[in-house]
C-alpha cells in the first residue's frame, strides 16, 4: 500500500504539505471546525475533495477539504500493535471439540481500498484469534478449505465441502463442525450438505455475517460464538444455519438447511426459516430448543452422498415469460427442471406444449411455488390439473432453491428419471414441512 494510496489532486497536495501518511493520526482545520482521526486509505474510484479519517469511535468520516484546508499532524502516545503480541490461548480441560472449516465470505473478509468493496481474507483461524471468547466454548480446531465470496460457489464446491466434513468426523473426534461461508449462497450450500450428509453424528452448523469484521457494527463475533455454542452443546445432530434472530444482539436463531432463506439484503436477521420453525436459538448462552422435530447427536455412522449433477435448471415463471427457454433446456440435453409457478403452482398455458415435450424427451418437471408461505396445489384450478396430467411433480411447501439442490443431489445419485421422481417426493431431511405453521 503506497503512503498516501488513493488521494490524488488537492487532496493529496494537503497531505503531502503536512507530511502524513496512511495510519497517522492527524487533525483537520476546515471552516472553523476541527477533525481527528486515523487517515484511512481512499478508494482510487472516488473524488478528489475528500479526506477519510476515522473516528475514535470506530467510523469513518470523508472530510470534504478545500484550498483553505489546513492538516497536521498529532503526536499518540504508541501502543504495542496487536499483530505483535504473540497470541496464545489456553486450552481449558474438559471442554467439547469444534472444527471451524472456512470457505470464505463476509465473516472473513476486509476492505478493499481500490473499489471499496469487501474481499476475502481472513482465514478461520483469524476469526478464531480475534475473538478469544471462544476458548471458554471449546476447544477450537480449524482449517481454510478455500476462500471465495459464495456466489462463486457451485455443486462442485458442495462435494468438497461434504467431503471435507467426512473427512473430519473420520479422522477427528469433534462434538460439531463450523462452517464459515459467504451469505449470499448459504442457503443452497445449507440444503446440499443435508442432502450429502445423512445420518450426521454432530451438529454442522453454517455461519455467515452480512457486515465485515473491520465495521463497529459487524455480526461476525456474536454469530460466530452462536455458532460454535451450538456445534458444541446443541442436541440435533442436523445441518443448520446460524444467524441473528433479530437487529439487535440479544440472539442467534438456528434454522433447518432445508427450510431457510435470505431475505434480507443486508439486515443482521436477514435468514428466515419459511414454513417451519427454526430448530433452536441462543439466548444468554443457552441453547433453546423450539421444536421437538429434530434428528439427536450421537453415536451413528455418518452416510456421505456427495455427488450432484448440475444439468438441472430452475426457471421462474413470469408474464411474458419465453417457453422456449425450456425447449433450449431440452436441446441441451438437461436432465430436470424446477419451475417457480405463480400462486398455488400455476404456468401458462402457451407453456403447456414446451413443457409437454420436456416430458417426453424424459426430463423430469417439478413445481415449486414463488410465494414465500404456503404450499403448492395443483388440484384446485384447471390450470394446475393441467399441469398434473402432463407429468409434472408438486413439491408442496419445497422452497424453490432447495428444490434444485435436491434435484441435483437426486441426479447424482442415479439417472433413472424415476427413482429421481420418487426421491424429489419423499421427505428426507425436513425440506418438507409435516405441517405449515399458521
Amino acid at each position: 500500500m503506497s503512503e498516501l494510496q488513493g488521494y490524488r489532486g488537492l487532496t493529496l497536495e494537503l497531505l503531502k504539505n503536512a507530511n502524513v501518511k496512511i495510519g497517522d493520526y492527524i487533525r483537520i482545520f476546515r471552516d472553523g471546525d476541527v477533525f481527528e482521526g486515523l487517515l484511512m486509505p481512499r478508494i482510487e474510484l472516488g473524488d478528489s475533495n475528500h479526506i477519510v479519517i476515522k473516528l475514535a469511535n470506530g467510523y469513518n468520516v470523508g472530510v470534504k477539504v478545500s484550498s483553505q484546508t489546513k492538516i497536521e499532524k498529532v503526536e499518540v502516545e504508541k501502543k504495542t500493535s496487536e499483530a505483535m503480541v504473540e497470541f496464545k490461548i489456553e486450552e481449558k480441560e474438559g471442554l467439547p471439540t469444534v472444527f471451524i472449516l472456512g470457505t470464505g465470505g463476509t465473516i472473513a473478509s476486509k476492505v478493499e481500498y481500490r473499489t471499496g468493496a469487501v474481499y476475502p481474507s481472513l482465514s478461520t483461524e483469524d476469526l478464531y484469534r480475534a475473538i478469544p471468547e471462544l476458548s471458554n466454548l471449546a476447544r477450537i480446531k480449524t482449517s481454510v478449505l478455500f476462500n471465495i465470496f459464495s456466489e462463486n460457489m457451485t455443486p462442485k464446491h458442495w462435494s468438497e465441502i461434504a467431503k471435507a466434513i467426512a473427512k473430519i468426523l473420520r479422522e477427528e473426534e469433534v462434538n460439531g463442525i463450523v462452517i464459515a461461508h459467504g451469505t449470499d449462497t448459504m442457503g443452497y450450500t445449507a440444503a446440499a450438505l443435508s442432502f450429502a450428509l445423512q445420518n450426521l453424528p454432530v451438529p454442522v452448523v453454517l455461519v455467515g455475517s452480512q457486515r465485515s469484521s473491520d465495521r463497529p457494527s459487524s455480526d461476525a463475533a456474536l454469530n460466530l460464538i452462536g455458532a460454535v455454542r451450538a456445534a458444541a452443546y446443541a442436541p440435533f445432530a442436523e445441518v443448520v444455519v446460524a444467524m441473528h434472530e433479530w437487529v439487535a444482539d440479544e440472539s442467534i436463531v438456528l434454522h433447518r438447511g432445508t427450510k431457510v432463506r435470505k431475505c434480507h439484503t443486508s439486515r443482521r436477521d436477514a435468514f428466515q426459516s419459511v414454513n417451519s420453525k427454526p430448530l433452536a436459538k441462543i439466548v444468554e448462552d443457552k441453547v433453546v430448543m423450539l421444536t421437538e422435530d429434530y434428528k439427536k447427536r450421537g453415536e451413528k455412522e455418518l452416510t456421505l452422498k456427495p455427488e450432484f449433477d448440475e444439468k438441472v435448471a430452475l426457471l421462474k415463471f413470469y408474464p411474458g415469460f419465453n417457453s422456449q427457454l425450456i425447449d433450449w433446456l431440452v436441446e441441451q440435453k438437461y436432465l430436470g427442471i424446477v419451475l417457480e409457478g405463480t400462486g398455488l403452482g400455476h404456468v401458462g398455458k402457451y407453456c403447456f406444449n414446451s413443457i409437454r415435450k420436456a416430458v417426453d424427451s424424459g426430463l423430469v418437471v417439478a413445481m415449486t411455488s414463488q410465494c414465500l408461505w404456503g404450499s403448492v396445489r395443483m388440484t384446485v384450478y384447471d390450470t394446475g390439473r393441467d399441469l398434473l396430467s402432463l407429468g409434472v411433480i408438486p413439491l408442496e411447501d419445497m422452497l424453490p432453491e432447495t428444490a434444485l439442490v435436491k434435484m441435483m443431489w437426486s441426479f447424482g445419485q442415479t439417472k433413472n428419471p424415476e427413482k429421481v421422481k420418487e426421491l424429489m417426493l419423499t421427505n428426507l431431511v425436513g425440506e418438507y414441512s409435516n405441517r405449515l405453521p399458521l
